[in-house]
């Protein structure tokens, strides 16, 4: 039997390593606070602030950051504002790399920084009409209602009356009218088209074009990838660069972007220019930035007005479309570009914004001079960047 003395020593002990558990709780709990510090100044090109000058409520921020780091809305890698021309807000959190033969496509575990390329996976189809819109301005390409066969000289043999009517601008605004179930099977299927041309033995131009057609060019939208990938081999017999060399010395190099990867390519040097492009989230802001900005970078008209005017505009036909796994209702689709409106306090926002498969994104608010980016690897659930948006970051703005 213990000696009283011995059992009060034990009883001490006890205390004490329970109270230590206390204080090692209290410190975690601290040191996973979060506290706002402006972005940091690279001297490349951006302009950086404080939520304070510009307006924007630190107490909603510094809230909707804590509640990320908790993953309250999935996995969020980066998020970043931009306000007044101002990049106010930049942080970056834990998360997976994607990887498309994991569960869930999540790989590796990092910590990510603005150092990092992300996939931009879907934002590439904005990135890329983009520069469609840079080549008709310098007179590469005459106008956006010519027939795509005027740019496929290998490929006439799948020209017919019907497909010829395929133009430009049908492919920007994802009305062509061929068949292509992309949104019917998950992106680990061959039976979804976008995998199945790495399956096919066929080049995949030839595979994309012929897809029977289910209607008439122009009247029905149908979210397919493969439109953009012809846009980028329309680019490259347009110009005789490819979208990579195209982009670099057309967009990225006037906005000060030298990191860019486009990191996947099909056989025959076709350029994967729906979902392959990499971008750090800092490249991304500056894409939102001029975009915001009526197309211009500081002194440059990089894209034309005109260009940005009709990538906010919903085309024609392109309404009521519900964007499987985002929480944003029904959408409109442009050139490239989704168009969407949210009611705050009473008062339409119109918002513009291009979207990536797992949570990437670029969100332009004209109303209030302000650009949303984020990334993320939600790719098997739910992305609630804009349930963020409508319930913390249009709210912070005083």
């Amino acid at each position: 039997m213990l000696s009283f003395i011995h059992l009060l020593r034990f009883k001490n002990i006890v205390f004490l390593f329970f109270l230590a558990m206390i204080q090692i709780g209290c410190i975690s709990k601290t040191s996973s606070q979060f506290h706002y510090r402006p972005p940091e100044e690279l001297s490349d090109g951006l302009t950086v602030g404080s939520l304070e000058e510009v307006g924007l409520d630190s107490i909603l921020i510094s809230e909707v950051t804590r509640k990320i780091q908790k993953g309250s809305f999935g996995e969020i890698h980066s998020l970043l504002l931009i306000k007044n021309n101002k990049l106010v807000f930049e942080e970056y959190f834990e998360g997976h790399k994607y990887q498309w033969d994991a569960p869930d496509y999540l790989g590796e575990s990092i910590v990510w920084d603005g150092t990092m390329l992300h996939d931009t996976k879907s934002v590439t189809k904005s990135i890329t009409a983009l520069c469609i819109g840079i080549a008709i301005e310098k007179g590469f390409i005459k106008s956006v209602h010519q027939s795509i066969f005027d740019f496929l000289p290998k490929h006439q043999h799948l020209k017919t009356e019907k497909k010829e009517k395929i133009t430009i601008e049908h492919l920007l605004t994802m009305t062509s009218g061929l068949a292509w179930n992309e949104w019917g099977a998950p992106y680990s299927s061959k039976d979804n088209p976008m995998i199945g041309i790495w399956f096919s033995e066929k080049n995949p131009i030839t595979y994309i074009l012929e897809a029977p057609m289910l209607s008439t060019p122009g009247t029905k939208f149908s979210y397919f990838g493969g439109s953009h990938v012809l846009l980028g081999e329309i680019l490259k017999n347009a110009t005789s660069m490819s979208i990579e060399v195209f982009a670099k010395q057309y967009l990225f190099k006037p906005l000060g972007i030298e990191n860019a990867n486009w990191s996947i390519k099909y056989k025959n040097d076709i350029y994967e220019a729906a979902g392959g492009l990499e971008l750090t989230p800092r490249a991304m802001a500056k894409i939102g930035l001029t975009f915001l900005n009526d197309g211009s970078w500081g002194k440059k008209q990089v894209v034309s007005d005109d260009w940005i005017k009709k990538s906010s505009t919903q085309f024609r036909n392109n309404t009521g479309i519900e964007i499987p796994g985002e929480d944003l209702g029904k959408s409109g689709y442009s050139y490239s570009w989704w168009v969407d409106s949210f009611s705050v306090n009473g008062k339409s926002i119109n918002l513009h914004h291009a979207l990536g498969w797992g949570g990437q994104k670029i969100v332009v608010i004209p109303e209030y001079d302000m650009v949303f980016v984020s990334t993320g690897g939600n790719y098997n659930s739910r992305v609630k960047q804009f349930k963020i948006i409508k319930k913390y970051i249009l709210p912070a703005v005083e």
